[in-house]
C-alpha cells in the first residue's frame, strides 16, 4: 500500500522569549492510502505543531526549519501560500483541535456551507451545496433542517464538532487530518464521531491522519500508528502490535498505564518522571532520563528509526 502523505526529517521550530523552540526533530512518518494513521503522545509532545507544520497553519512565531512533506508527489513545503490554498479543503482537509469554536458565530451553518464551496470555484449552486450538506449532516445524526438555519451558539459542543466534520467533507478531500477530535466532549458523542468517521471511512476509503492521547479511539478506528515523544517519532507500528507487542519503552509504559476494566488498578505503573523541556532536551534517547533500560549510549548517542518485526523503532535495544 502506497503512501499518500510522506514526512521526512521535518523540523518546526518557535522563537520564543527564552530563545528558540525546537517542538518537532526530525520526524518522519507515512500515511498509508485508504487506511487511518494515527499520530499518539502525551499532551505537548509536538502532534499539533507537526500537522500545523504539514499544512502550513503554523502561528506567526512558527517556522519549517526543515524536512519535505510530500502529498503524493507533491512537496507541499515549496509550494506557496496561494498554492497551499488549492490544496486545502479540495485535496487535504483538516479538523482543528477546539474545531467548533474556528465556527464564525455571525454566520449560519448554512452559510459556512455556501462559503466554503464557493472559495473553490466549484460552479455549484447554492441549492445543490446545501443539498450535499444536508446528505453529511444527516450522516452525522443532525438534523440538516434546523443545524442548516442555525448560528453555532445555538448549538451544543458535540453538535458543533460534528458540523465541522461535515464541512470538511464539503470538497470530497483526498486526505483528511483530525486533531483531538473528540477532545472535551461526552462519551456518547464521542461515540457518534467514532461511528460518523469510520462510516466515512468505509465508505469513502478515505485516508486519514488522526491525532489524539486517547488510546482508545485508536483502538477503534486506526490501522496503524505513530508514537511520538518529546518532539520525536519513537515507533510506527500496526495498532494490533501497537497494544499486544508495542516495542519502545516509552510506548510498553504508555500502554501499560492503561486502566483495565478487570485488573487491580494498583497493578498500574505511571511512567516515572515528566517529560523534557524542548528549550533544553536530554542528549542522546530523549527517554533515556525515564527509562529502565537506559545505557551510557542511549545518554550520548541518538537512535534512528530502524525497522523491527514489519515496524520501525527508535532505540538501541534493537541495534
Amino acid at each position: 500500500m502506497e503512501p499518500i502523505l510522506k514526512v521526512r526529517d521535518l523540523i518546526v521550530e518557535y522563537a520564543v522569549r527564552e530563545g528558540i523552540l525546537q517542538v518537532v526533530s526530525k520526524a518522519s512518518l507515512d500515511a498509508l492510502e485508504g487506511q487511518i494513521t494515527a499520530l499518539v503522545g502525551e499532551s505537548g509532545c509536538g502532534k499539533t505543531t507537526l500537522i500545523d507544520g504539514i499544512m502550513g497553519t503554523l502561528p506567526p512565531n512558527g517556522y519549517v526549519r526543515g524536512g519535505q512533506v510530500f502529498f503524493k508527489d507533491i512537496d507541499l513545503l515549496r509550494l506557496s501560500e496561494r498554492e497551499r490554498q488549492k490544496i486545502r479543503w479540495e485535496k487535504i482537509a483538516m479538523v482543528f483541535q477546539a474545531a467548533q469554536n474556528s465556527l464564525n458565530p455571525v454566520l449560519r451553518v448554512a452559510d459556512h456551507f455556501i462559503e466554503t464551496v464557493e472559495a473553490h470555484k466549484r460552479g455549484l449552486s447554492k441549492k445543490e451545496i446545501l443539498e450535499k450538506a444536508s446528505e453529511l449532516l444527516r450522516k452525522a445524526r443532525l438534523d440538516p433542517e434546523v443545524v442548516l438555519r442555525s448560528y453555532p451558539h445555538e448549538l451544543s459542543g458535540g453538535m458543533k464538532q460534528r458540523v465541522i466534520i461535515a464541512l470538511s467533507l464539503i470538497l470530497d478531500p483526498e486526505f483528511l487530518i483530525l486533531d483531538e477530535p473528540t477532545s472535551a466532549l461526552d462519551i456518547y458523542t464521542q461515540s457518534v464521531i467514532i461511528d460518523l468517521l469510520r462510516a466515512i471511512h468505509k465508505e469513502k476509503n478515505l485516508s486519514m491522519l488522526l491525532v489524539t492521547h486517547d488510546l482508545s479511539i485508536v483502538a477503534e478506528l486506526a490501522h496503524r500508528a505513530a508514537v511520538m515523544y518529546a518532539g520525536k517519532i519513537i515507533e510506527v507500528t500496526d495498532v494490533r502490535s501497537l497494544f499486544h507487542n508495542p516495542k519502545h519503552p516509552y510506548t510498553k509504559g504508555l500502554i501499560g498505564a492503561i486502566p483495565s476494566l478487570i485488573e487491580d488498578l494498583s497493578h498500574k505503573k505511571p511512567i516515572p518522571g515528566n517529560p523534557p523541556s524542548l528549550l533544553n532536551p536530554p542528549p542522546g534517547c530523549r527517554f533515556h532520563p525515564r527509562c529502565p533500560y537506559a545505557t551510557d549510549k542511549c545518554k550520548n548517542e541518538e537512535p534512528p528509526l530502524v525497522k523491527v518485526n514489519g515496524g520501525l523503532v527508535a532505540c538501541w535495544l534493537y541495534e
